[in-house]
Order: C-alpha cells, then sequence, then structure tokens
C-alpha cells in the first residue's frame, strides 16, 4: 500500500493498524476508532492536528513497506 495526500485513514487501519497507529499517536490523533477520523484523510489529519503532512507519509509509508 501506497498512502498518500488522499489516503483515508481507516484504509491504512485495515492495511495494518499495528504498524500505522503509532505514528497517528504521534501527531496527537487518539480517536482512531471514532467515525470521523475513520473517514478523514491523512491531509485533513494533519491539518486538523498542526502536523507535517509530508512527514507521516513518509513514516506511514516506511511503516507499511
Amino acid at each position: 500500500m501506497v498512502v498518500t495526500k488522499d489516503t483515508l485513514i481507516g484504509e491504512i487501519l485495515q492495511e495494518n493498524a499495528e504498524a500505522a497507529a503509532p505514528y497517528f499517536f504521534e501527531i496527537g490523533m487518539h480517536c482512531l476508532g471514532c467515525p470521523a477520523s475513520i473517514g478523514e484523510t491523512i491531509e485533513e489529519a494533519c491539518m486538523v492536528h498542526g502536523a507535517d503532512v509530508d512527514e507521516l507519509l513518509a513514516n506511514l509509508n516506511k511503516a507499511l513497506a
């Protein structure tokens, strides 16, 4: 799986929640099970949490490779 700014968080969690969750926790996103977060894109999550989208993408893609 290749994660982009438009990838939904729910898709990433379905692929490998164990590998991806720590990176969401790092940006302060602790509500991974709530319906709003599952339908959010990576870019939207980073905007809401004030995180660097490119850094999160790099971390997620490395973890899911």
